[in-house]
């Protein structure tokens, strides 16, 4: 048995629009300048009020901060309907999952700093909880790079980290697997290079979530 854990934001789903927008709405709240969007791309991945202080230059986050991620998350569904943002899947996903999904030698889940309701919602939106049989999101565990969202999922499932496979496009995703000492492989359609992602640790980076069957086996 192997278990496969996805990262959502840029690498199952393609949300960038969304979180920026969101945090460009957040910042001029607090009266903060505008962030850029390569600024909001750099830090999809983390824990929001981890994010929020990074892109302010922040290594921890702050009371400020912690408002600012409150109010973030009591916007987001808004953004989402004001201007009818999607959360697209990445071309390509959607045919992997309903390939691998009910193969019997592998289980499959999710490690997101998306919250609980988030990443629900994306299951059920396109159609994965059928096949996501574990998952852990910023509710349940400290920001990535921490291990512990790799290391609970495979006490979950009973699935040793070197049986684990963690797919990711942020530089934290890699770094977050080989912490837990899982496989990293890294895919170039989402946030980070292919060289920040070797830099981290990649084990491989991908260009097509095809090329994610050749790693499974």
């Amino acid at each position: 048995m192997k278990l496969v854990l996805f990262d959502c934001d840029g690498t199952l789903i393609d949300s960038a629009g969304l979180i920026h927008e969101t945090m460009r709405r957040t910042f001029a709240q607090f009266g903060k300048p505008e962030p850029k969007v390569a600024d909001t791309k750099s830090i999809i991945g983390l824990t929001l009020d981890i994010a929020i202080a990074r892109m302010q230059g922040k290594q921890h986050a702050d009371q400020e901060d912690v408002d600012m991620t409150a109010y973030y998350k009591s916007l987001f569904s808004v953004v989402r309907q004001d201007l009818n943002f999607k959360e697209p899947l990445f071309p390509g996903i959607r045919e992997l999952i309903d390939e691998i999904g009910p193969r019997e030698n592998l289980l499959i889940g999710a490690v997101t700093g998306k919250s609980r309701r988030g990443l629900n919602l994306v299951m059920e939106t396109h159609g994965f909880d059928r096949y996501f049989v574990v998952g852990r999101t910023a509710d349940d565990c400290p920001s990535k790079p921490h291990p512990a969202m790799v290391t609970e999922c495979c006490d979950e499932t009973g699935i040793r980290p070197e049986d684990t496979l963690v797919i990711g496009d942020a530089i934290y995703d890699m770094q977050m697997a080989k912490a837990a000492g899982a496989k990293a492989v890294g895919v170039s359609w989402g946030y980070a290079s292919v060289g920040e992602l070797k830099e981290a640790g990649a084990d491989a980076v991908i260009h097509h979530p095809s090329e994610i069957l050749a790693h499974i086996g």
